[in-house]
Parts: structure tokens; sequence; C-alpha cells
């Protein structure tokens, strides 16, 4: 695989979109639109889906934008029907907010078959009831999801509900790391390696965060309590998913802290920014990190990656099957086409991303010597074949890495509290003379808008009346 000229796009997440200060004045904006979307999107569906086509040949998608092989995609039927025998056309959609798509199945009872939500939002379906087993008797079909690594599944199963074992209703995705980009010329290793460089007054205004209230609280919790981290005291899967009042409070207090050294917390510009040297740090996304450094050495730009040594949370995306799937038949054989080695590796080679396939197939792929001279530990992912593996790792952290890193779980019940915690940290941005200066813009642009559809209102009254004497004097 051609690694340096891996093609990229943000991972998104539902708390950087969730919980922006303007979306209540955008929800008003898109009030109307919303509502008549409400109305003829499912007649537009539904109009697709019975004009004499059984439903049973239609494979409903709900996935990431940008986040799938486009080929791999359009190849998906014609493996189908040589599987099965049956013809199956794919209707695909994209969201960007975990909590759009969520509210889409649990209240609108949407009938997607396959959707890729994140790790908590898999937890809270399945908390809900809202997710089908995946059958993964496939005939003389391979059970490719056998070949998700064990690391993945173990992952997976973190998240299930009483009754209920993850892994038999989502299949990993995509995977990845949260840590720190970090401009070379400027900012040591050392630094890079901890994460109280990002309270480091030296990087005041240098400082670029990820709009994610998850990462963010998970990053200043386990800041605030290193010592009890190195001490034995408590633990970063402890600390990452402790939403007590106090730990609240700690978290609201070291990010306000932080925002000095802020230049903007973003949900994608922040790689491109780190490129072009307009930024010293980055907390973000291993996916990020990779697009950001390979796109940068081709300006000159040198930027490395690390998970800071105190610890940090390890992500996932998987593919599950809605419990008002139609057609959960082929979704589970879509899931099981997707995690074939060949498949998986077009994906990362689109996406950027790093697939939850474990095999020897994708560790040969990805192996370079000449690149990555120095071998590193990856037998948690591949097995003992991946004991002493010359991959990128940045892609695929070092066993060491990995021991300090935990997966953030659904706030569930607390998730009010620390989204109030989180509007508090990034309201205070706004000072009094800014938010008069924006309600006051907000108001102008309402007038504006207000005097162009009169008078676009009065012009095409005009134009009417002398279009229709126009035809009265040609009678």
């Amino acid at each position: 695989m051609a690694k340096d000229n891996i093609l990229h796009t943000s991972r998104h997440k539902a708390a950087a979109g969730a919980t922006r200060l303007w979306l209540g004045a955008a929800a008003v904006i898109r009030r109307g639109i919303g509502s008549l979307l409400a109305l003829t999107l499912p007649i537009l569906i539904l109009a697709s889906c019975t004009s004499g086509e059984p439903r049973s040949q239609v494979l409903k998608v709900y996935n990431w934008a940008d986040y799938i092989d486009e080929d791999v995609l359009a190849a998906f039927p014609a493996w189908y029907e040589k599987q099965t025998g049956e013809k199956v056309r794919v209707i695909y959609q994209t969201f960007d907010i975990n909590e759009i798509m969520l509210t889409k199945i649990e209240r609108g009872h949407e009938d997607y078959d396959v959707v890729c939500p994140s790790e908590y939002i898999i937890e809270r379906m399945l908390r809900k009831d809202l997710l089908l087993p995946i059958d993964t008797a496939f005939g003389r079909t391979p059970n490719y999801i056998s070949d998700v690594s064990p690391y993945i599944t173990k992952q997976i199963d973190a998240t299930s509900a009483p009754g209920r074992v993850a892994h038999r209703y989502a299949v990993g995705y995509m995977w990845g790391t949260c840590g720190i980009l970090y401009n070379r010329q400027h900012v040591p290793q050392a630094d890079a390696c901890t994460w109280g460089t990002l309270w480091n007054r030296k990087y005041r205004g240098k400082l670029l965060m990820k709009d994610s209230y998850r990462d963010s609280y998970g990053t200043a919790l386990i800041y605030a309590h290193r010592r009890d981290i190195a001490s034995g005291r408590t633990s970063v899967k402890a600390l990452m998913n402790d939403y007590s009042p106090s730990a609240i409070s700690t978290v609201e207090r070291w990010l306000k802290a932080l925002k000095p050294n802020i230049e903007g917390w973003e949900a994608d510009f922040g790689k491109e920014t780190m490129t072009k040297g307009k930024a010293l740090l980055n907390m973000t996304w291993s996916g990020d990190a990779q697009w950001a450094i390979d796109e940068a050495a081709r300006v000159g730009v040198s930027l490395g990656y690390e998970v800071p040594r105190e610890g940090s949370n390890v992500w996932f995306d998987g593919w599950v099957i809605p419990k008002y799937a139609r057609n959960p038949r082929a979704a589970a054989y879509f899931i099981n086409y997707l995690c074939q080695s060949r498949v998986a590796l077009a994906n990362m080679q689109t996406t950027g991303y790093v697939s939850s396939v474990g095999t020897d197939e994708v560790l040969r792929a990805m192996t370079d010597s000449a690149a990555y001279p120095t071998p590193h530990d990856l037998a948690y992912f591949f097995g003992e074949s991946g004991r002493r593996a010359h991959l990128n790792p940045i892609m695929y952290p070092d066993s060491a890495v990995v021991a300090r890193c935990a997966m953030i779980h659904d706030a569930g019940e607390h998730t009010p509290e620390v989204l109030d915690m989180w509007s508090k940290v990034k309201g205070d941005n706004l000072g009094g003379g800014i938010v008069i200066f924006l309600l006051g813009t907000v108001g102008a642009l309402a007038a504006y808008v207000g005097y162009r559809k009169y008078t676009g209102r009065q012009h095409r009254i005009l134009s009417m009346r002398h279009r229709r004497r126009h035809v009265i004097r040609l009678d």
C-alpha cells in the first residue's frame, strides 16, 4: 500500500457538533426547513422503495460522510448476488452527528439496515434495546467478521448491556487514539509527551483544541490526577469515566485555566492550520495527525504526534443493525463484506484511518521496514506475528502506549451536567462586547433578509403584473 498517499477525512464526533454555542440560533433558522424535510424525506425514500421493488432487495446504509471507499460501496451488490444469488440495491445516506442518527432511529423509527455509530452511542443503543443481533450464518460465504482484531472485540464488549454481549450486536470498523500533534521546529518532543504542555504558558495562543467535550473532559481529568495515576491510586479508565460532581467541577476549573493558551476550538480545521505552521500544538485524533504530518512534509513543515505519558483514550466506530431494520440479512452480509482484508485495506487507503481488521494480510500490506526501522510490539492487535512489527506507530501504537489508554464510556444520565459544564467553559470565550456585537450582527442580518424578501416579493408582483399586461396587449 502506498501509505504516503493516504487520503484523509476527519473523524466526526457527536460532541463537537452538538455543543457549539451557535446551534441554538441555527436551530431556529432551520426549524421551518427541518419540518418540511421531516415531512417530505420519508415520502421520497418510501417512493424509491415501493415502486415495485421488494424491500428485501434494498439495503439502507447510514454512515459518516467520506468514511468508505466509493468503489468498495459500488462493488457490494455484485458481491452480494454472487454470495446469495439475490439482488440488492444500496441506498446510502450520511450523517455528521451521532445524536442526529440516534434520534432518527430511536424516535423516528427510521428503517436503516446498517449504521456506523461511535463507541459511546453503541453503548447507549444497547442499553436502550435499539439493536438487532448480527446473524453470522453466512452459508458458503466465509465469516470475515472473525478477522476483526481480538483487541477491538474486547473494546466493543466493554460497551455490553445486561443480557447483551456487545460483539454480537456490533463489529468494529475504524479506531485510533487521542494525543498531541506538534510542530517539531518549535516544540521539543519531551514537551509533546505530557498533557501538561497544553497548560504551559510559553505556548500561549499557540494551541488548538478539538471541539469535543468527551476528549477534553478525559484529558483534563487525567492531567489533574496525574500523580494519583502514577502512584496507582486510580487509573486512566476510572478517571475518564468519573462523572461525579467533584470530577465535573475539576474538569471545568482545569479547562478554564487552559483557555489563555487556546487559539481556537476546532472540529476539522486544526490539521490544516498545523500544516501551515500557524499553530504549534493541537490536541487531536491519530487519523487527523497522520494526515497533517503527511501534508506538512510536502510543504517543509515537520510535525510529530505523541500519546502523552499520563494516558489517553482509544476510540472506535462500529457497524450495527438497528432495531427497525427491514433487511437485516443484507446488513449482516454488508458488515461481513467490509471485514475482508482487501476491502479493509481499500477503506484505509481512502479514509486514512485504521481498520479494525487484524489479519496477516493487513499486517504485510502495512509493513514498511525502511520507513519504520524500529520494531513495535503489536501482538495485542495482530497476535504473535505482530510482536516485532515495522508499522507506522501513529496508526498502530505500541503495546506500551495502548496499555496507558482506555475507552471513554457514555456519560448516560450525567450527560446534561457534563454538557452544562462544557457550555460554561466554551461560553466564557465570549466577552460581553463580543456577545452584543454578535447579537447586533444577527439582528442586522435578519433585518436585511427580511428586507430582501419584501423587495423580492414586490419585484415579483410587479413583474407578474407587467407580464400580464404584456400578454393582454399581445392578445
